[in-house]
C-alpha cells in the first residue's frame, strides 16, 4: 500500500542540556495539504522543523519525508524538499538573480531551465525590478521572497517554511500567499510554522498544535477547532492559556495616571 503521508515522525526527542525542546512526538502529515504547525513561542516548532529537514540531528526517533529516512538517505530527502528557515542567511554579495542561478545549479538543474524558472519566479514574486540588486540591500519582505524562490526553484514535493510571514509587509505577504496556494493546488505539500492563529485559519486545511515540546492536537482545521468559536480559542484551551490573567492587577496602567 502506498503511503499518503508526506512526513512521518516517530518518537522524536531533542534536549539542550537539561532543557527538553521536543518530547517524543509522533506525527503523520498528509500529502497534498497546506499544513500549519502552530504553538506559542518556545513550543518546539523550530526545533522540530530543523530535525524534520535534516538541519538538526535528534537525540532519539526517526523522520521520513515522502518515504525516505532523513538521516539514512539525506540526499534523496533534500532533493525532494524546499526549506525556508527562520533567520535565513543568504549570500548577500550576490544579486537576486545570481542567488537563484547558484541555487538552481547547486540542485543540478540545466542552466537554461534555471534561467527560465528564475525569470518566472522573479516576475511572480514581484522581484523582477530588483533582480540585479545585491541581496544585502533587500528589505525583509524581499529577502523572504527571494528565499522562497530559491526553495521552490527545483519544484520540491514538500516545502517547509518557518514563520514565513514574520516581518513581511501586507503586499509581500499576499504575494507569498498566492504562490503557496497555487503550489498546494498542484498536489504539493506545504508545512509552515506560525503562532498567528488567524493566518493559519485562513490558509491551512490541516493543523498540528504544539506546546512544551509535545503535540497537543492534530487533524483537519475543523477537527482541531472542534466546538470552539475560532482556532484561536481552541488553541488557547489546548495550550492551557484559556483562563490566563490578562493584567487585572495593573490598575496603575492607562488613563495618564502616574
Amino acid at each position: 500500500m502506498v503511503s499518503t503521508a508526506a512526513v512521518r515522525v516517530q518518537g522524536l526527542w531533542k534536549r539542550f542540556g537539561q532543557q527538553v525542546a521536543v518530547a517524543g512526538i509522533d506525527l503523520e502529515l498528509p500529502a497534498g495539504k497546506f499544513i500549519g504547525l502552530v504553538g506559542p513561542n518556545g513550543a518546539g516548532k523550530t526545533t522540530t522543523l530543523s530535525m524534520v529537514t535534516g538541519l538538526l540531528r535528534p537525540d532519539q526517533g526517526s523522520v521520513e519525508v515522502v518515504g525516505h529516512d532523513v538521516w539514512r538517505d539525506p540526499v534523496a530527502v533534500k532533493a525532494r524538499i524546499g526549506v525556508l528557515p527562520e533567520g535565513l542567511r543568504l549570500f548577500e554579495r550576490l544579486s537576486g538573480r545570481e542567488l537563484l542561478g547558484y541555487s538552481g545549479r547547486l540542485r543540478g538543474l540545466p542552466g537554461a531551465e534555471v534561467d527560465k524558472r528564475a525569470t518566472q519566479l522573479l516576475d511572480v514574486l514581484d522581484l523582477a525590478g530588483a533582480q540585479h540588486k545585491l541581496v544585502v540591500d533587500y528589505s525583509t519582505g524581499m529577502r523572504k521572497k527571494i528565499g522562497l524562490a530559491a526553495a521552490l526553484l527545483h519544484n520540491p514535493e514538500v516545502l517547509f517554511l518557518d514563520e514565513p510571514f514574520e516581518g513581511v509587509d501586507p503586499v509581500s505577504a499576499q504575494t507569498i500567499r498566492g504562490v503557496l496556494e497555487r503550489y498546494t493546488a498542484s498536489g504539493a505539500t506545504v508545512v509552515f510554522s506560525s503562532h498567528v492563529m488567524e493566518l493559519v485559519e485562513s490558509l491551512c486545511d490541516w493543523v498540528a498544535v504544539m506546546a512544551a515540546g509535545r503535540i497537543r492536537a492534530h487533524g483537519t482545521l475543523a477537527e482541531v477547532r472542534g466546538e470552539a468559536a475560532s482556532l484561536q480559542q481552541a488553541f488557547l484551551e489546548l495550550v492551557g492559556a484559556g483562563g490566563r490573567d490578562t493584567g487585572s492587577n495593573l490598575d496603575w496602567l492607562g488613563g495618564g495616571a502616574r
